[in-house]
């Protein structure tokens, strides 16, 4: 494959988080800022694209001078800088629906996740320890509609797992309202459905002026699919389900082995 000999360079790079560019511990790779340098170096911008909370992302690189493109919430917020690119939030009437949709099924925890905070009304600490992992501003509520934010989505923890459990009686009924996605094993995302991890690299490319032919994409997971569609150089993980691995051109090796900074080592 050849990078730098043909008409078009690399000039972004964005990768997903858990299950892409982190090992299955949550952990960063040992030399990402060792690589990371090289990246800006060469003038490439890098993004990181999640579903995790832009305060949670932001932290994640909190040893990093450089401005990073933030994609969070899937694609629902991107930021740069610390300003606000792009928001889009959800309606009002469809967040107490689903709310009134979810009572009385247990052992799931939805999560509204706005501008300012990330909410939840639970008082169980396991389950507040484990929404800390991605809301690293996660604020304890009695009553979601006592809330003072815009709701960029609606993420819905089932650790029985989602795929089987919540998606089953949530997406029949929102699939045609709001994008309705499994985003690992545990977590249902809702959000609009012209909201995504690829049309947001689509809006950093315009800003940028970056096109398609120059762009690097990373991911894992079925909320990454959008995203593989938005870079030429779409890479899937090798711990990727086989349907994801169908919308990206090349593979990766898995989290496991760094697969990420092997092939951002050869663009650079």
């Amino acid at each position: 494959m050849e990078w730098e000999g043909s008409k078009y360079m690399i000039k972004l790079i964005v990768t997903d988080m858990d299950g892409t560019l982190l090992d299955d511990k949550g952990d960063m790779p040992k030399d990402f800022n060792e690589v990371f340098k090289s990246i800006i170096d060469k003038d490439i911008r890098f993004g990181v694209a999640s579903g995790r909370q832009y305060y949670t992302l932001k932290h994640a690189f909190k040893d990093i001078k450089q401005d990073l493109v933030y994609v969070a919430e899937n694609g629902a917020l991107v930021m740069y800088e610390g300003e606000e690119l792009y928001a889009n939030t959800i309606d009002k009437d469809y967040i107490k629906e689903i709310l009134r949709d979810m009572e009385g099924i247990k052992d799931v925890f939805p999560v509204l996740c706005g501008k300012k905070s990330a909410y939840i009304n639970t008082d169980s600490e396991d389950i507040i320890k484990h929404a800390k992992k991605y809301y690293r501003e996660l604020a304890i509520v009695k009553d979601f509609n006592n809330i003072k934010d815009e709701i960029l989505k609606i993420a819905i923890l089932d650790l029985g797992g989602a795929a089987e459990n919540i998606n089953k009686i949530i997406f029949p009924k929102w699939k045609h309202r709001l994008k309705v996605t499994v985003s690992s094993f545990e977590w249902l995302d809702l959000y609009n459905l012209d909201a995504n991890k690829g049309e947001a690299i689509r809006l950093i490319q315009k800003k940028f002026n970056i096109d398609e032919k120059e762009t690097a994409v990373f991911g894992d997971y079925f909320n990454d699919i959008e995203m593989l569609g938005a870079g030429y150089y779409s890479y899937a993980m090798e711990n990727a389900p086989e349907e994801v691995k169908k919308h990206a051109r090349f593979i990766a090796k898995s989290n496991k082995e760094n697969g990420v900074l092997e092939k951002i080592k050869e663009i650079i």
